[in-house]
């Protein structure tokens, strides 16, 4: 594992830091809702995400540069599973698009926080116990096939929120943009918190999932946690770009199944097969693209409308 200069480190730090305050105050009021802007912001983050490449290939060397891109392209790829569980989670508790920006802030920094000790604690165990891999392997190909047989655009509810919503105290509807509300002497868990605890518990569990498939192309800490962070940072403008269409993504999860089921395969196999990164970015654009192309020539007939406001 090659060391990263502290310069780099605080870069970075800075740069997220800056990217986060932008994106709090460039979407308050409302602002920044529309598709068309959606589109751009989502752009804009992608760009974000591909300059890092390039600052990481500049300073810290092509190989760097392969690895942080084959990383990011595995955590942008795999995010839209995300996206596809925000849009359940939002309509299952009828949270207005006007709130939803916010939930979605503090997810998306709840989940900086989390990957972060994931990351750090999977190298660690990678570093000291070498058969670590074959687990992580293990569990990519078991969630492959999970994947595989379940397309996440149809799921209708989500099991973490019904689970919250049997357990504790939640009034029946949004009461503005608060998370917690006092009716009748008690306390009570609005919608908007009770999605925020949502989705933060859903990107734990697709962590377990995710990091383990950016380990298959590198084990150093810098180049897995800034390819992470500049994938997810753009989570919030890609869910208002897929919402509208994520019903004719039909072949989308086995795309998903597939770049996991390489992961794996890759982790299991790295000991007697090396797949250089840039040939794991060829494989992975190939095969989303080939689901996202599938897709989009044998769209579903169009239903009644649906609106990502309630």
């Amino acid at each position: 594992m090659q060391s990263t200069p502290s310069w780099a480190w605080v870069v970075f730090w800075a740069l997220l830091l800056a990217l986060l305050v932008v994106d709090l105050l460039a979407h308050r009021g409302g602002r920044g809702q529309s598709h068309r802007a959606a589109l751009l912001w989502s752009l804009a983050w992608v760009g974000m995400g591909l300059a890092f490449c390039g600052f990481v290939w500049v300073t810290l060397g092509s190989q760097r540069g392969h690895e942080y891109l084959a990383a990011w392209l595995i955590e942008k790829s795999l995010s839209l599973d995300n996206v596809f569980v925000f849009l359940v989670i939002f309509r299952s508790l009828n949270v207005p698009q006007r709130y939803q920006h916010e939930v979605l802030f503090l997810g998306i920094f709840g989940a900086l926080v989390f990957r972060a000790l994931f990351i750090f604690l999977g190298a660690a165990a990678l570093q000291r116990w070498g058969w670590v891999s074959y687990v992580f392997g293990a569990i990519l190909l078991i969630t492959a096939w999970r994947v595989l047989r379940e397309d996440p655009s149809q799921q209708q509810d989500n099991r973490v929120v019904q689970w919250l919503s049997r357990r504790l105290p939640v009034s029946d509807q949004v009461e503005g943009p608060h998370f917690v509300v006092k009716q009748g002497g008690r306390r009570l868990v609005t919608p908007l918190l009770l999605a925020l605890i949502g989705l933060e518990v859903t990107d734990i569990l697709f962590a377990v999932d995710s990091v383990p498939a950016a380990f298959s192309v590198t084990t150093d800490t810098f180049i897995l946690y800034s390819s992470n962070a500049f994938a997810i940072l753009g989570l919030r403008a890609l869910y208002l770009v897929i919402a509208g269409a994520v019903g004719q993504l039909r072949y989308l999860h086995y795309g998903l199944a597939g770049v996991l089921a390489f992961a794996g395969v890759k982790m299991v196999v790295e000991k007697w097969v090396h797949i250089p990164p840039l040939l794991s970015v060829a494989i992975i654009l190939v095969v989303i693209g080939t689901a996202v192309g599938a897709s989009l020539a044998h769209r579903r007939p169009p239903g009644p409308p649906r609106e990502v406001e309630a």
